[in-house]
């Protein structure tokens, strides 16, 4: 792979790429390194609709081993994993895969090591962002015993709070409505004592963050394949966000393999406060 930003061009490793930005380490007390991911057509596609089902999905023309070898190692650098009730309803339906856990693959059994060495937990807390709090909770969370957190808004279905605090999952308010928002939801992942928090969530959490200055870094692979399609989501959501959507390249790499031969870039991005 080649290194194309910061210059001179070197061509450089794959494995342990991500694990070199040393994430587990930025974060500090009360003050969490808050960090996302997507993949993205040329298009600006990171997931399309299917036509019949309304269902969406990532796009498998710009999915690819080397992008997901990149997930993991951002996810192995997390002591807290940001997820959704939606995802996991897709979960317990089959339509998509359990990504929530480390070292459970044959292709990441060496970042469980790394954890262990790095001081981390040997799973990531995960948190579940939730405004309905209709969701199943994996039966692989419970066996990894992976500790379990609910953040919700102020206007939450009160019966539903009462039953996961009845199960003993924490439930605490990250907005004052009825969804999470991102400063909220920072500031009380910081006061429960986590540093490096990945957010494997979507457009309408990337948007909060962003908007409220709370995303520390963003990491997009760029697929050199335009999509198409009708229906289809792109990386942010909602009201424009003006100057919070400011950032800077900070890295760039260069696949030329993968995926299918087209070739992708592995950009790493920095949000610009407010001077």
């Amino acid at each position: 792979m080649l290194r194309l930003f910061p210059g001179p061009p070197e061509e450089v490793a794959l494995a342990g790429l991500c694990l070199a930005d040393a994430l587990h380490t930025l974060g500090g007390a009360g003050a969490p390194f808050v960090y996302a991911s997507f993949v993205s057509s040329l298009d600006g596609r990171i997931a399309v609709s299917d036509a019949i089902s309304g269902d969406s999905h990532l796009p498998v023309e710009i999915t690819s081993g080397n992008d997901f070898r990149l997930f993991l190692e951002l996810q192995a650098q997390a002591d807290c994993l940001v997820t959704h009730g939606g995802y996991l309803r897709d979960l317990a339906a089959g339509r998509l895969d359990d990504v929530l856990q480390i070292g459970t693959r044959a292709t990441d059994r060496d970042l469980a090591d790394w954890r262990r060495e790095n001081g981390l937990s040997a799973q990531p807390a995960v948190v579940i962002a939730s405004a309905s709090l209709d969701f199943p909770i994996p039966e692989a969370i419970i066996r990894g015993k992976q500790r379990v957190l609910v953040a919700t808004g102020r206007q939450a279905p009160p019966d539903r709070v009462d039953a996961l605090r009845a199960r003993g999952v924490q439930v605490f308010v990250a907005g004052g409505g009825e969804s999470v928002e991102g400063a909220p939801l920072v500031r009380e992942l910081g006061r429960l004592g986590f540093r490096s928090v990945y957010l494997l969530t979507g457009p309408r959490m990337l948007s909060t963050m962003l908007r409220d200055g709370a995303l520390s870094r963003l990491y997009l692979t760029i697929a050199h394949r335009v999509v198409g399609g009708e229906g289809f989501h792109t990386m942010a959501t909602g009201p424009r966000l003006e100057g919070a959507g400011r950032l800077r390249l900070s890295s760039l790499h260069y696949d030329a393999a993968e995926p299918d031969g087209a070739g992708q870039w592995f950009a790493r991005f920095d949000p610009l406060r407010p001077a």
